[in-house]
């Protein structure tokens, strides 16, 4: 038994007006990706929100960036315990089958996940402290994050818990043995990003001293 429905149609005219036009005009170059396999150069560790565009922000063709999205763009701790792991499994692939040059963990404004993370830390979201909410139980790898901003007045705890996703990702990839030796060994780079969506603009995490500061 299957559930599946067709596609909607209005996305079924913007696939043939794709195939007509982009595809059409580069159709060496998509035969050429599917030939000869993906090289992409950085790993791109984004947020599902649709307002993050990670291809456009930075003008990447297809095949440049190995993009991973998940709820506000985070790296759990290394656990090989046996169970099933998305975002690890991303991380291993891109390391150590890939052999990207660069990891970028992308947060941005306005997240909902990070906003719902400090809800519930302060009490307020109570459905997300059940242990059947994915989410809460996700944006638990965030909580030392919150440890860190917890004295601030609430209405900045959004702002500052968003950047911190991104240093919490940070430091949880180099707990994984491969991306910590790969680092030690000059083969891999880690950079983290903030992007303000309605500004257009990019801050990159410069470490404990720097902080953020505009690209």
């Amino acid at each position: 038994m299957t559930f599946a429905k067709p596609l909607p149609n209005y996305l079924v005219q913007r696939y043939y007006g794709w195939q007509a036009t982009v595809y059409e005009q580069n159709k060496s170059w998509y035969r050429r990706l599917a030939s000869d396999g993906q090289h992409p150069r950085a790993m791109v560790i984004s947020c599902c929100d649709s307002r993050v565009h990670v291809t456009s922000i930075f003008g990447a063709d297809q095949g440049e960036f190995f993009i991973h999205r998940n709820i506000a763009n985070l790296v759990p701790p290394y656990c090989p315990d046996g169970n099933q792991h998305g975002t690890s499994a991303a991380v291993e692939y891109a390391v150590t089958a890939l052999k990207v040059a660069h990891i970028i963990v992308l947060g941005h404004s306005g997240c909902g996940g990070v906003q719902g993370c400090v809800d519930m830390c302060n009490g307020h979201a109570p459905h997300l402290e059940e242990k059947s909410s994915f989410v809460g139980r996700w944006m638990d790898i965030l909580r030392p994050g919150y440890e860190r901003i917890k004295d601030l007045p609430q209405d900045q705890q959004p702002n500052a818990l968003e950047k911190q996703a991104v240093i919490v990702s940070l430091q949880n990839l180099m707990s994984f043995p491969f991306v910590k030796a790969a680092v030690e060994n000059d083969m891999l780079s880690l950079h983290g990003l903030w992007n303000d969506i309605g500004e257009g603009k990019v801050e990159q995490y410069l470490g404990e001293a720097g902080g953020f500061t505009q690209v």
